[in-house]
């Protein structure tokens, strides 16, 4: 019985889909992704900056590189399976979606739980709130209000 080649078609654009998933995983499981606009999980939280970007895809690269594997599985086992290639591929593909949406959702929380990075004086400012820079407005933000006056 040959297989329809339609079938083989998709099977085809799974397996390759899913291997380009396990190599995106497997670069942010190796901390090797660096901090772009197009692959790995870019979410507000990731794209503060390259460290924390880092850190929520490499907490994100174990899920994504499964979820590239199962994508390969299902698109050989399409190609393969005489009967029944069709079922294969779309269970491929759903469980590849899951695992790698799943994956982006923990390397979002990872990304979260990152703190912030404290802000830089500007450059030629010693930090003495002189009103020149900015400073003063900061620390005024910040320092409690003891007194319930605001000291303007």
């Amino acid at each position: 019985m040959t297989p329809n080649i339609e079938a083989v078609i998709l099977a085809s654009v799974l397996a390759v889909a899913g291997a380009i998933v396990a190599g995106l995983g497997l670069l942010g499981l190796l901390e090797r992704l660096p901090l772009n606009r197009f692959a790995g999980v870019r979410t507000a939280a990731t794209m503060r900056d390259a460290d924390t970007f880092r850190i929520g895809n490499k907490v994100a690269g174990l899920p994504i590189l499964v979820g590239g594997v199962v994508g390969v599985l299902g698109g050989v086992l399409g190609i393969a399976l005489p009967t029944g290639g069709l079922v294969a591929g779309l269970l491929g593909l759903v469980g590849m979606l899951g695992i790698v949406i799943a994956g982006g959702l923990l390397g979002h929380k990872a990304a979260l739980a990152v703190p912030e990075p404290e802000k830089e004086l500007p450059a030629g400012c010693a930090g003495c709130a002189c009103g020149n820079c900015g400073v003063a407005k900061l620390k005024r933000s910040v320092e409690p209000d003891v007194a319930g006056v605001s000291g303007q």
